[in-house]
């Protein structure tokens, strides 16, 4: 007993210090901390609009999603298995959280952030980051389809000027919101800045890449409300500093009603972040990214980040894109961005509260419209229709449901398609056992011998095609079935075999197998298929064995 825990104890501590942060993070930090810098200010310029606008689109409000945003930057920058991952309040997670604010209020999100927090370092300490690679492409892309489309719906009410209608379901919230238009000032003013703020964020990328856009839309909208006094709604006031950490509303009471929330939170928080530090892999040039550590540092940002009044966090793919395209090579320019936002909650609070709401919602709509990869959808669209009903399926089913059931009956769908596939490539194949000389083609066609070949995959998803191939009338006495190019074999194909046997043997047709492995062997005999043979002899190794076994049955006369 002592050995496997003698043996097994290295191996823990090793996986566990593959997981804590070390100095190699911070190689060639001398050649690139200027880099680093830069890309840190950048993308925190460009995550202040972002953080503000998801924060009050969850219902916590703008302090929360800023809160958020310095808090994760921080904790999963320097925790994190990507060198260049900026994590902070993304559009995704704002949809799990609308529902839960709604229905539990805001106290709620610090149990489910906090408890999501604890699943997501489980699994990356049980090392469970490396499963992102069975998760399809199609269901990815009509994963992100349907939460831009959410995204985009949330911002309507905004959009329009008008208070949010009552409900959870957001395609309904928005139709309803239409209903609340009225022809005031506020209306056209909320209009007028949604459009001036997409024909801005769209016009000065192309001026100049290097503008932040998102930021120079927000304060010009910000200057025309207050230049102009317009009624519109504004974000208000903001912390001048940053809240002591405290765990004072947990209600561990909670954690069982919350259960659908806290695992929808975990699972999205580990497959977005996942997600993006793939993405940054291709564009960065400094290596890989630690799956499992990447789980365990994003696991630790959400448990840090509701203790002061923040969100749950993930990887975010725009801030992280952002961050690599300014030169980013080391995690410095995470915890930068943070430091810029820091500074704006010590020193421009009251400036950022003076911010119109329409003005956020016109940069979350353009924010929406960018995540959809159009090369994409049109690649997936145009490839195969299994892989275009996956996406579409999954994106509705986003889009009226939720996340997670989004994911699940994508997965579903991707894995019924896929088994169609094997199982239509799964057939018995007639053998014409091209080594025999033509004589004795010939003599096996006379006595009604007929020999076939098994070939791919014999598992539950074939087996109907299986039988319906090989149980038609056939004008033979004597049918051999070849099993050595058998590749996969389970119960439910092994007890198809069986019924094979028993409906040709009922039709008086002799069933010889020839040369099934070792291990489909054993399968076959588990659950009893070699036992419906007419006989014990009627397995085979060698071939000429069978075919000679076959004649003497074919030449007996019947009754």
């Amino acid at each position: 007993m002592s050995t496997p825990s003698t043996s097994g104890a290295p191996a823990l501590l090793g996986a566990l210090r593959s997981r804590l942060p070390s100095t190699a993070d911070y190689g060639g930090i001398r050649e690139s901390w200027r880099s680093d810098v830069v890309a840190g200010v950048t993308v925190g310029i460009v995550a202040l609009p972002l953080a503000l606008a998801f924060g009050i689109t969850s219902g916590l409000g703008a302090s929360a999603g800023l809160i958020t945003a310095i808090v994760a930057g921080v904790v999963a920058g320097v925790f994190g298995g990507s060198h260049v991952q900026v994590s902070g309040p993304t559009g995704a997670m704002t949809v799990v959280l609308v529902p839960v604010v709604a229905r539990h209020g805001a106290d709620a999100v610090l149990i489910v952030a906090f408890m999501a927090g604890v699943v997501i370092v489980a699994a990356g300490l049980a090392g469970f980051g490396r499963f992102l690679a069975f998760v399809p492409w199609p269901v990815i892309e009509g994963f992100t389809v349907g939460i831009a489309v959410i995204i985009f719906l949330q911002q309507v009410p905004a959009g329009l000027g008008v208070e949010k209608p009552d409900g959870e379901n957001t395609a309904l919230v928005a139709w309803r919101s239409f209903g609340e238009v009225a022809a005031e000032p506020s209306t056209w003013w909320a209009l007028g800045l949604v459009v001036g703020v997409a024909v801005l964020m769209g016009v000065l990328p192309r001026i100049h890449t290097a503008l932040p856009a998102s930021l120079v839309a927000v304060v010009a909208a910000t200057v025309a409300v207050a230049l102009a006094d317009a009624p519109v709604a504004l974000i208000g006031s903001l912390p001048d500093s940053l809240p002591s950490p405290s765990m004072s509303a947990f209600d561990f009471g909670l954690v069982s009603q919350l259960s659908g929330a806290i695992l929808a939170v975990a699972v999205l928080g580990a497959l977005e972040s996942l997600l993006s530090a793939k993405v940054a892999d291709g564009m960065a040039g400094v290596g890989r990214h630690d799956p499992n550590r990447e789980l365990v540092g994003q696991g630790l940002a959400n448990m840090v980040s509701p203790m002061f009044g923040g969100m749950p966090a993930t990887g975010a793919i725009a801030r992280t894109a952002v961050n690599v395209r300014a030169g980013a090579r080391t995690r410095v320019s995470s915890i930068v961005h943070a430091l810029v936002l820091i500074f704006v909650v010590y020193i421009g609070g009251q400036a950022v509260g003076r911010v119109p709401l329409p003005a956020l919602a016109g940069v979350l709509m353009v924010t929406a419209v960018r995540m959809v990869d159009a090369h994409a959808v049109r690649a997936i669209s145009r490839t195969t229709r299994s892989d275009a009903t996956v996406l579409v399926i999954t994106a509705l089913v986003t889009i009226g449901f939720d996340l997670i059931l989004a994911v699940e009956v994508g997965m579903a769908t991707a894995a019924v398609l896929a088994l169609r596939q094997v199982a239509r490539a799964s057939t018995p194949v007639e053998d014409p056992l091209p080594l025999l000389d033509r004589d004795t083609v010939d003599e096996l066609r006379r006595l009604h011998i007929a020999t076939y070949r098994l070939d791919g995959n014999l598992f539950f998803g074939a087996v109907q095609r299986f039988l319906a191939a090989l149980t038609e009338d056939h004008d033979v006495r004597v049918l051999i079935l070849r099993l050595p190019d058998l590749k996969l074999l389970d119960a439910t194909g092994a007890q198809a075999i069986g019924e094979l046997i028993d409906d040709l043997e009922a039709k008086d047709i002799t069933v010889l197998l020839k040369g099934p492995s070792p291990e489909h062997l054993r399968i076959l005999n588990e659950v009893g298929s070699i036992g419906r043979l007419a006989h014990e002899n009627h397995l085979f190794d060698d071939l000429d064995a069978a075919i000679a076994h076959a004649r003497r049955h074919a030449t007996v006369p019947t009754n």
